[in-house]
């Protein structure tokens, strides 16, 4: 079983890389995927609102502030769905800042698998502190 949910988690997590193509953010580019019953009910990518332009960074090359996050994006589509997030697995390119942890532990996801590390560590903390299993899946050759 072990073996089969690690072959199951690189699938998705190949899926959350192809997926954060779509963001219009040039400083980086990260796609989230939440999976419950081995469906995907909901995605995400970082950027902006709807409605607002698609550059994500000001002339300074800074995000601008009102950018979301993949996650945010991956858990307030589910809201929007008839799907409930509650026991699912969230797929990440990166690992979670503080905000999106939060509401990952609000959103009753149970584990959490990301691929790359951020250079800031406090949101993995904070999920650890919440008991959410937490995976860092490393690139491998694909």
């Amino acid at each position: 079983m072990a073996e089969k949910q690690q072959l199951l988690d690189r699938r998705y997590m190949r899926m959350a890389r192809i997926w954060a193509e779509n963001s219009y953010c040039k400083r980086r580019k990260v796609g989230a995927l939440l999976v419950k019953n081995q469906m995907i009910i909901s995605d995400g990518y970082n950027g902006t609102p709807s409605g607002f332009e698609n550059i994500c960074e000001d002339e300074n090359n800074i995000s601008k502030p009102y950018v979301l996050h993949a996650e945010a994006n991956a858990i307030s589509k589910v809201a929007r769905s008839h799907n409930s997030s509650d026991n699912a697995t969230l797929y990440v390119t990166a690992s979670p800042c503080i905000e999106c942890a939060k509401l990952i532990i609000q959103a009753g996801i149970k584990r959490v698998v990301f691929g790359e590390q951020y250079r800031i560590m406090d949101g993995v903390e904070l999920l650890e502190r919440a008991g959410i299993e937490i995976i860092y899946l490393e690139k491998e050759n694909e």
